[in-house]
């Protein structure tokens, strides 16, 4: 066995035999004396296609300054991103879950072709931080990841606080008739006022904070606003961090643990977090060899209440978080309650209790974006796992707030989401309705597309907690509502979801965690006798690559 404290970059530049190597390095300025230093790579997913990535070439050259000072040499390079944002409600959402495995396998490829020491990854929009930590854990190199942080709140046409689910859900209205396009205008100029990832407790800021309560970012990480002088100082911090992580060789594996996955859990449930959080949490642990599942995502929800009052299904957003302490603030706060394994190792060399030790916790002064745990806002896991005949293999769906928390009604079956948002627009989607939509799963999409112009527009029309909604497919962090996703098996592979008609009657049943479908034996045996496999969607590409390789939603839609 090779020893892993030798450092791995050594096998590309030491000795006579890697002259040519060394001639190559030189090329991009190393000198003698850099080659006995660690050499670490900086992953930038900077991009000008949106607000959450357009300044993470600024915070990478800080990263770089740090790694320096620290005594390391850097070696910036570039993985790709997609814009959930933008790419929502037609099939450019199709590239988004894949565009996760997509950054895994970029960082894989680039640091474990050149040996890096260490790896510094910066990330912004949904699937960065997932992608990222992906490679980390594949790598096990010493890693730091530095989210860009969150974008500022915009300010309505009525002095309210908007953002880009207010947008989405403008639309809605816009179609109900009850605001006019000057108004619609209004709120899509002022929704995205600065570089940063969304603003409310949706995909980007969930994922953040979770790694930040996992161990493998910085303290304050996830809260710092994009555009502050606490989010470059920060990154300078980072480049020291992985440095240090480097010679005391703290790997990812040493702090992605079991224990740690609580953590981050934890969190997100105390936050009010994204569903997306079980997908991509499960696609981490897979790359670390973490043992986890579905019913260890139940497990924790049954004991940790949901705190934050943050969008989508509160007030707050992120910003107002990080003027009340930011996610360290409420570690404490879990910690001081009990609900924290306080020895996990982070990427400060320290434990998170250790982290934390000096930080007041969220309620050590008068704020309300966070509530007590006496009178939370509710009392168990907002996201649940859904089980029963329609979703065997599981499905998830988020369930706090909820005034209607049971439905039952017929079915409205639509293959994939551009019909059932024209039936939504057309004004046919009526109280009561449970909409299905399918072959939207990893294998069907394909690439499992994320609904927020659905949701969004159902809130509007003033839908959102009369209509029930279950699909194969996803759904964004800012969705709201009684909605289930992940239905698994999918209907693609001949899950029950695809064997749905228009009228069959459907129950959703938050409290007790069933999704059933009323339908006597022999007709199911019959529908499921008639069914034949549908024919490949996308015959090539990395669509076609993803379809191939991909497993079940339940298993997170990983392709490794």
């Amino acid at each position: 066995m090779p020893d892993e404290t030798i450092r791995k970059s050594l096998t590309t530049t030491s000795g006579p035999n890697r002259a040519p190597n060394r001639a190559m390095l030189r090329g991009v300025g190393f000198q003698d004396e850099d080659f006995a230093k660690p050499m670490v790579g900086v992953a930038s997913l900077f991009s000008e296609i949106t607000p959450c990535n357009s300044h993470l070439d600024r915070l990478a050259r800080k990263g770089i300054e740090g790694i320096r000072t620290a005594g390391g040499v850097p070696q910036i390079f570039g993985a790709p991103t997609v814009s959930d944002g933008i790419s929502m409600g037609h099939m450019g959402m199709r590239y988004s879950l894949v565009s996760r495995e997509v950054i895994a396998d970029c960082l894989e490829t680039v640091a474990g072709a050149m040996n890096h020491d260490g790896l510094l990854a910066f990330g912004g929009c949904d699937k960065n931080m997932p992608g990222c930590l992906m490679a980390m854990a594949r790598l096990n190199v010493p890693s730091v990841f530095v989210y860009g942080g969150s974008i500022l709140p915009g300010i309505g046409p009525d002095g309210e606080t908007v953002d880009i689910v207010s947008i989405f859900e403008a639309v809605g209205k816009f179609q109900a008739g009850q605001i006019d396009e000057k108004k619609l205008h209004k709120i899509e100029c002022e929704s995205c006022p600065s570089a940063g990832s969304c603003g409310g407790m949706y995909t980007a800021n969930t994922m953040s904070s979770a790694i930040e309560a996992m161990g493998m970012s910085l303290p304050y990480d996830s809260s710092y606003p994009a555009i502050s002088a606490a989010k470059e100082r920060e990154s300078f911090q980072a480049g020291i961090a992985l440095i240090r992580c480097v010679e005391a060789n703290i790997r990812p594996r040493d702090i992605i643990t079991r224990k740690s996955l609580e953590n981050a859990y934890t969190l997100v449930l105390a936050l009010g977090g994204s569903t997306n959080a079980v997908l991509h949490l499960m696609a981490i642990a897979r790359e670390a060899e973490v043992v986890w599942t579905l019913d260890d995502f139940d497990r924790i929800g049954a004991k940790v209440p949901h705190l934050a009052d943050l969008k989508p299904g509160g007030r707050f957003v992120m910003f107002d978080l990080y003027k009340v302490g930011g996610v360290p603030a409420v570690l404490k706060a879990l910690l001081d309650r009990g609900m924290l394994h306080g020895d996990c190792l982070t990427v400060t060399g320290l434990t998170l209790a250790e982290n934390l030790k000096d930080i007041p916790s969220v309620y050590a002064k008068p704020q309300v974006v966070v509530k007590s745990f006496e009178q939370p806002m509710y009392d168990r896991g907002h996201i649940v796992i859904m089980k029963g005949n329609l979703a065997p293999e599981g499905a998830v769906a988020k369930v706090a707030g909820l005034k209607q928390r049971t439905i039952t009604g017929p079915a409205k079956v639509f293959d994939g989401e551009e019909a059932c948002f024209q039936a939504i627009q057309s004004r046919k989607v009526v109280h009561g309705d449970i909409l299905v939509i399918r072959g939207e799963g990893p294998v069907g999409g394909p690439g499992m597309r994320e609904m927020l112009s659905i949701t969004g527009a159902l809130m509007g029309q003033g839908l959102g907690e009369t209509v029930g909604l279950i699909t194969d497919g996803r759904f964004s962090g800012g969705t709201h509502g009684l909605v289930v996703g992940h239905v698994c098996p999918e209907a693609w592979v001949g899950g029950p979801i695809g064997l749905l008609q228009n009228g069959d009657t459907i129950t959703i049943d938050a409290d007790a965690k069933l999704l059933t479908w009323h339908i006597e034996p022999a007709e199911h045996t019959k529908r499921q006798a008639e069914w034949t496999k549908p024919p490949v969607r996308v015959a090539r590409g990395v669509l076609a690559k993803y379809a191939r390789l991909v497993v079940s939603a339940s298993e997170g839609a990983v392709t490794s």
